[in-house]
């Protein structure tokens, strides 16, 4: 499924063309996919590969912060599998905002999700996360810590919460997706 960049901040949209031309241009073709999520979708996300006394702890603290629709956003997902994928809640990614891109690399007409595959001495997820410096974007591939190859952000704030109180983005969320 391919991301509509339409449902992206216009400055962020802006920057991401720019740099998928950059990304051409150099020989590597990026193709987005996930770009708004909702955060229920974040939610189930979250809660994969989480125990159920983690969600519950998250729940109930979301909840004595006044950030009840946050809460409800993990609560009503129910119970997810799969791999550990975010370290965000609902509403603390910046694809809530519109202002975060998953892109993946597009080798023979089929995704190719290696950071360590080489073609033509290149790596895709390093060649775009290398020139989203020059665009002034935040790639994921460069974190210190997680990670997230395919991901870019408008924001160098790894978090709303640097931005935000956790009471205004429950507020901004629950305003925009209920």
């Amino acid at each position: 499924m391919a991301a509509d960049l339409n449902e992206l901040v216009a400055e962020f949209r802006d920057k991401v063309t720019v740099l998928l031309g950059a990304c051409a241009k150099a020989g590597v073709t990026m193709r987005p996919s996930t770009g708004l999520r909702d955060p229920l979708e974040q939610g189930r996300l979250w809660r994969q590969s989480r125990s159920i006394e983690e969600i519950s702890e998250k729940i109930k603290s979301l909840k004595q912060q006044k950030a009840p629709f946050l809460a409800h956003c993990i609560e009503s997902v129910g119970p997810q599998d799969g791999k550990h994928v975010t370290n965000a809640i609902p509403g603390l990614s910046w694809h809530q905002w519109g202002e975060a891109l998953d892109c993946f690399w597009l080798l023979d007409g089929k995704a190719e999700w290696s950071t360590k595959r080489l073609v033509g001495g290149q790596n895709g997820y390093q060649v775009m996360a290398n020139l989203a410096e020059s665009v002034k974007l935040d790639a994921g591939g460069h974190w210190p810590k997680f990670k997230d190859w395919p991901h870019l952000q408008l924001q160098k704030a790894g978090s709303p919460l640097q931005i935000h109180d956790l009471a205004a983005i429950d507020k901004a969320m629950q305003q925009r997706f209920s």
